[in-house]
């Protein structure tokens, strides 16, 4: 799509999109509100992602506002580490979002088809994610569900945050309340208030994940998880791949009071990061 075909309908009113604007491709996958679709915008050729998002779903779980809201701030969001959320439009039955499409599909599968990442991958996708949601940051944007299913790989390798509320491109089997309750913070477990730390911790809890395989907190049952993040029970695999400096690192993102959590600029300053991520945010490998 040209730089003019990918506003939002509301930012180019001259443009309303509709069905006919695309060539459907192959399902990429299914969410618990619709599915997504590889799609191609027909004037330009213009490979996007299409998801379709059921209204009777919306209404069912009643979740109007919070679809409207998230839409509003991923098509507001201008970041290479961020899936652009194009425009949208809708019928009587759907709504359909037009997104940018990560050919790399979900860094989940990655993790889990390699068991860990290197170190020179973990610190590179640690460091996108950390200026990712530093831009959040600024624009008053709390993610606060940061975890692999939701993050996306494009062609180069690069990651993208795909889901501002919704997941997108989705083969995830991480159904379970359990499998989220992984990358809550202590002050979401125990219902407190909390603050733009949660996305800080949460980077902890993706950073032991990438390096060991597993979240720091899994455990059999989600109560069990629960008592885990709470106390912050932290143990350390003895592996001979994880370096002394990323485990200051997670030591320092995994603190239970969160205003004592290492600062997002302070991440890109610490020695794990300089010395192991790669500055363009590419991985390869």
């Amino acid at each position: 799509m040209s730089p003019h075909s990918t506003q939002a309908p509301e930012a180019n009113p001259k443009k309303q999109w509709s069905l006919q604007d695309f060539e459907i491709g192959k399902p990429l996958g299914k969410g618990k509100f619709g599915r997504v679709y590889l799609a191609r915008e027909a004037k330009s050729k213009y490979i996007v992602a299409l998801k379709v998002i059921f209204k009777e779903q919306i209404e069912k779980y009643r979740i109007q506002h919070q679809l409207r809201r998230e839409m509003e701030i991923q098509t507001s969001l201008r970041h290479q580490n961020i899936l652009r959320l194009y425009g949208w439009f809708h019928d009587a039955e759907r709504i359909f979002l037009i997104l940018e499409y990560a050919h790399g599909g979900e860094l989940y599968g990655k993790l889990r088809k390699s068991g860990h990442l290197s170190e020179n991958q973990a610190a590179t996708y640690i460091s996108s994610l950390t200026q990712a949601l530093a831009y959040c940051h600024e624009k008053h944007v709390i993610h606060r569900d940061i975890k692999p299913e939701n993050l996306l790989l494009d062609h180069e390798g690069r990651l993208k945050i795909a889901d501002f509320g919704w997941s997108v491109q989705s083969r995830s089997k991480r159904h379970t309340m359990c499998g989220t309750l992984d990358y809550l913070a202590p002050e979401m477990v125990e219902n407190k208030a909390h603050d733009y730390a949660v996305d800080n911790w949460t980077l902890g809890i993706l950073c032991y994940e990438f390096l060991y395989g597993v979240p720091p907190f899994e455990a059999e049952s989600q109560s069990d998880t629960f008592k885990r993040i709470v106390k912050v029970d932290l143990i350390f695999p003895s592996t001979p791949h994880v370096s002394a400096e990323a485990k200051d690192l997670i030591l320092r993102l995994l603190v239970k009071d969160s205003s004592k959590r290492l600062s997002l600029q302070k991440i890109m300053e610490h020695s794990w990061i300089i010395k192991n991520a790669d500055p363009e945010g590419i991985c390869s490998k």
